[in-house]
């Protein structure tokens, strides 16, 4: 395993900013890249292949469906609550069948990803200590996916009000 080799993460801010579609699919290139820069450094600090696998999923899911594709965010300006909403909302409102177990594994890769963030220096240390805290959240988590499975009738409006998908 040590045998490969991770290339010097070169990336700009404006790297991960879209508009128009052109930018998104240029974005979504940014994205994967620097997911396979994160699996070769869990891989190569280490982890299992599998392990980093699913860490790497994780981040994805994350990044590329909810970051970017919904969020229309910059995945390197992370701002305070962008967690929150995906484990309390986006997670829970975008699965068949919202499970606090698979929730926690997807919680574990953006933590790891973000300490990844930190490491190269894109992100700084004050915005990871509060996307840990954010991620380690599942108490409320687990209340959230509760309370979503026992909505009736059109309590969902004051569900999502709790924690809105929108800032």
């Amino acid at each position: 395993m040590s045998g490969l080799k991770q290339p010097e993460v070169v990336f700009e801010l404006d790297d991960f900013e879209c508009i128009s579609l052109d930018e998104e699919l240029l974005v979504d290139e940014s994205c994967r890249d620097l997911l396979k820069r994160f699996y070769l450094d869990l891989v190569n600090s280490g982890m299992t292949p599998e392990r980093a696998s699913e860490l790497a999923f994780s981040a994805d899911l994350y990044l590329r469906d909810y970051i970017v594709d919904f969020g229309r965010r910059n995945v390197l300006r992370p701002q305070a609550g962008i967690i929150r909403r995906f484990a309390a909302t986006w997670f829970i409102t975008h699965t068949l069948d919202p499970d606090m177990r698979i929730l926690e594994r997807h919680l574990d890769g953006i933590r790891e990803f973000y300490r990844y963030l930190c490491g190269q220096r894109l992100i700084s240390g004050e915005e990871l200590v509060y996307l840990e805290d954010e991620a380690a959240q599942t108490d409320y988590y687990r209340q959230r996916i509760e309370s979503f499975l026992a909505i009736v009738g059109d309590g969902y409006f004051a569900w999502e009000a709790e924690c809105p998908l929108r800032d």
